[in-house]
């Protein structure tokens, strides 16, 4: 595999775990994740059975270890004393294994990691608490780790052999520039090749609305017929509009267009600290119901499908109970992308939206009046710190790799703010208090009932979204009231959003049937290609007949600029 393979496949690993709604956490001193190891080890000092137990495993891990690496030099299979993870590819030379010293210190690592993992365990009792403590010291772990220094990595030091020292000189001038332009982190992509509006968000289109909110995209036709419902697209406002329109070839906006779908798009803009007051009612009333109004008026479609992903999609379902609960029937189909409506299992971000750390979190958004951007990207890259930090310590500073030219990583570092109103209220009143699944969230004047909506409902989750695990995503199907379709997609979080037919690409579809997910599980049928297929052909099932396409923009709603517009660049 060529230096340039392996850097598009640590790509593509960081591109599991990248998550727009990864935006919802606080940073880690707010998190108070110091205070929670402290609790987390009073505990295990107050279980002595348990606590000695791991250290007589720890002691005798390192004791077997040297005798168990000696065998195996002279070619007896015998099985460490600590198994490397299943999924675990940072001990994948084979040196680790053909050398004693180098086996001796990895099994000194993964003695250490079972170590901690065991005290953590003696010590559980606060889930938060626990949570927490497991966060920090899996990142101490990571940190840790002799993959990330010189003198204990095979491969690092074989690259120098082989390159005359070329690849040292490469790292420490990445080094450098990581430390005096980057905060200290080493860079996950080479942006550089792309250009939004060029190569990134290039769909050809043009922005009919705009308010202090957000634009509104009308994407130019490319079928000389188009279904007659139009379709919306309801993008989270953590991070940039644009993971919906990557790149040419991997764009599901470009896809929907290309298969005669008639679409828009809203792109929000960043905030700043002068829009530190604006509410989630306001996203939602200036947002995607806003935007119905314009296209309507536009297209003249009685029915608009919507589409919505992560926190645009918890958003799309709010505006369908909204619109229930108002009469107003202009929804046809609804779309959710890996979107969580039921927060009573957030999975690892409920280890961030504790009473003490919202509070703590609030008073910092208090002081600027959104949540910056590179905060919440740094946090997020500690809960992830081999795919997103040291995955990049080693390519980057140990072996002289230039980081990858990959779009998805380029999309991720184009971060955005949060309203510091909205943040809160969104915290408190859907990951802390679940409103929204139990029928007592109010937006605009209005509770919102999900089971009043009776819309048909396609629901997307993907096999590796820590984000939103699936299970979690499978809820929906028990909140809303209508047919649901329930797909599960290759990928994470992201990387099951980009997923354009390949070789790579499979998905599990069936509709929903109120079985648990494993149950669902075993009786869906599998299929490969992109789950992007299934949905064309379920969309156009209730998108009308074809039709001549509408005009670009209106007498009323008049183009007023290209795509991908201005609050894109903000």
């Amino acid at each position: 595999m060529t230096a340039n393979d392996k850097a598009r496949e640590s790509a593509e690993a960081a591109a599991e775990v990248l998550a727009p709604d990864a935006g919802i956490l606080a940073s880690a001193d707010a998190a108070g994740l110091g205070e929670a190891v402290l609790a987390v080890l009073r505990r295990a000092a107050m279980n002595p059975s348990a606590t000695a137990s791991a250290t007589l495993r720890y002691w005798t891990s390192l004791a077997t270890a040297g005798p168990i690496a000696a065998a195996r030099w002279l070619g007896v299979d015998a099985a460490p004393p600590v198994p490397v993870p299943e999924r675990d590819k940072r001990f994948a030379d084979p040196t680790w294994t053909e050398n004693p010293a180098f086996f001796a210190i990895r099994q000194g690592h993964l003695a250490v990691s079972r170590l901690v993992n065991d005290l953590l365990e003696a010590g559980a009792g606060n889930p938060v608490d626990d949570a927490k403590a497991q966060l920090t010291a899996g990142f101490a772990l990571d940190a840790l780790s002799p993959t990330n220094f010189l003198l204990t990595n095979p491969a690092a030091l074989k690259r120098m052999l082989e390159t005359g020292g070329a690849s040292l000189v490469a790292g420490a001038g990445h080094f450098v520039d990581d430390m005096l332009h980057n905060n200290g982190r080493p860079r996950q992509v080479d942006s550089r090749p792309f250009q939004v509006g060029e190569n990134l968000a290039a769909t050809p289109g043009q922005v009919v609305f705009k308010n202090e909110l957000m634009e509104l995209i009308q994407y130019a036709p490319q079928t000389p017929k188009v279904r007659a419902v139009p379709v919306l697209a309801s993008p989270p406002w953590i991070n940039k509009y644009y993971v919906m329109d990557l790149a040419p070839n991997r764009s599901f906006l470009e896809w929907a267009i290309q298969h005669e779908r008639t679409v828009f798009a809203i792109s929000y803009r960043n905030p700043d600290a002068s829009m530190g007051g604006i509410t989630l009612d306001d996203y939602l009333i200036h947002g995607p119901r806003e935007a119905l109004d314009v296209i309507a008026e536009i297209t003249g479609a009685p029915k608009i499908d919507i589409i919505g992903l992560c926190l645009g999609g918890a958003l799309t379902s709010m505006l369908a109970a909204y619109l229930t609960e108002k009469g107003d029937d202009r929804l046809g189909s609804i779309t959710l992308l890996n979107t969580l409506l039921d927060y009573s299992d957030p999975g690892v971000l409920g280890a961030f939206t504790d009473e003490k750390t919202v509070r703590r979190l609030e008073k910092q958004m208090a002081e600027k009046g959104v949540l910056e951007g590179s905060q919440m990207a740094g946090t997020f890259d500690m809960l992830r710190a081999n795919d997103l930090i040291f995955n990049y310590v080693v390519s980057n500073w140990l072996m002289g790799q230039d980081p990858p030219a990959f779009d998805i990583l380029a999309w991720n570092g184009d971060s955005t703010r949060m309203p510091a109103a909205m943040h809160s209220f969104y915290l408190r009143s859907l990951y802390m208090r679940n409103e929204l699944a139990t029928g007592e969230l109010e937006l605009a004047g209005q509770q919102l009932s999900l089971s009043s909506v009776t819309n048909d409902t396609y629901v997307v989750g993907a096999v590796n979204d820590h984000i939103v695990p699936w299970h979690g995503s499978y809820k929906t199907g028990e909140l809303m009231g209508g047919k649901v379709r329930y797909v599960l997609s290759s990928g994470g979080h992201i990387a099951g959003i980009v997923n354009p037919p390949g070789p790579k690409a499979w998905y599990e579809a069936a509709d929903f049937t109120g079985a648990d997910p494993e149950t669902w599980r075993r009786s869906a049928s599998k299929h490969k290609g992109s789950w992007w297929e299934d949905w064309t052909v379920w969309a156009d099932e209730r998108a009308g007949a074809l039709v001549k396409p509408p005009a670009m923009g209106s007498k009323k709603y008049p183009a007023v600029s290209d795509a991908p517009g201005e609050y894109v660049f903000g």
